[in-house]
């Protein structure tokens, strides 16, 4: 037991936890802001289109049941929404990452044993 709570300390120590912690309540706040894009703002606008006010007004009733898919409508558009987010924000870490990696590190400058022998090499080349 008390190895699993050393390997439970080491793991919150990390710093993960925390990285986890704050990309959840990010993530969290986000959805919200897609949220009230897609109900507040897009369906709204789709609903004028199609002469509807509203999407989850959209029901379907087969015998007693009632299907709204309406908000199925929207909970797929928010998710699309939310896709494309997180898609633009992974291709500008990628591409920021891949400039870090295209720099080139700068050539370590030669010791005075490799200028010495690249000097003999060179003089003897032309023969001196």
């Amino acid at each position: 037991m008390k190895g699993f709570i050393r390997e439970f300390k080491t793991f919150l120590n990390r710093g993960n936890v925390l990285d986890l912690a704050v990309g959840v309540i990010i993530g969290g706040a986000f959805k919200s802001i897609t949220d009230s894009l897609t109900n507040d703002i897009l369906m709204p606008l789709l609903g004028l289109l199609v002469d509807r006010v509203s999407f989850s007004d959209l029901t379907l009733t087969v015998g007693s049941a009632t299907i709204a898919y309406g908000s199925f409508v929207e909970a797929v558009l928010n998710f699309v929404i939310m896709a494309f987010a997180v898609f633009c924000i992974v291709k500008a870490f990628n591409r920021l990452h891949r400039k870090k990696e295209e720099t080139p590190a700068p050539a370590p400058k030669p010791s005075q044993e490799e200028l010495l022998l690249t000097e003999i090499r060179d003089l003897l080349k032309e023969g001196k």
